[in-house]
């Protein structure tokens, strides 16, 4: 792993789980690790209840678009997550692959999404504790 560690989050739309997890990660990370997230079948637009979470949390993903999942951007990753919806990922060495089952935001409202939210939020600050042990006491 390089000194910045790059994590790639994947999941099908690229417009829910993983754009959370990147905002929760770029927000509460900074700089200390590169942030990416992709998905095989990317949404036109990112989940606008997913949005409206994410901004109660005074976090904004409104300018995010959803990406296509390149093999470059999995290989050029340190640790891959996808987000428990069966994405298919081309495995290379030295990647860690992760997978967090959490249920699919789409077609549902805010009150569903918060739980979603709040899940996705401990586990980035488990991840952020584990390759960034000396941002973890900063972060709370």
């Amino acid at each position: 792993m390089s000194d910045t560690p790059s994590v790639l989050f994947v999941c099908v739309h690229n417009a829910g789980r993983s754009q959370m997890a990147a905002g929760f990660l770029a927000h509460l990370a900074g700089d200390a690790v590169e942030v990416r997230s992709a998905g095989s079948a990317p949404a036109d637009t990112v989940n606008a209840a997913a949005v409206a979470a994410m901004a109660e949390m005074g976090i904004d993903i409104s300018a995010q678009t959803p990406k296509i999942l390149t093999p470059d951007a999995v290989e050029t990753s340190d640790v891959v997550i996808t987000m428990g919806c069966g994405d298919a990922c081309p495995v290379f060495p030295g990647v860690s692959y992760r997978d967090w089952a959490l249920p699919d935001p789409a077609g549902k409202g805010i009150d569903a999404v918060r739980p979603i939210r709040d899940r996705i939020e401990e586990l980035v600050r488990d991840l952020i504790a584990e390759l960034v042990p000396s941002r973890s006491g900063s972060i709370r």
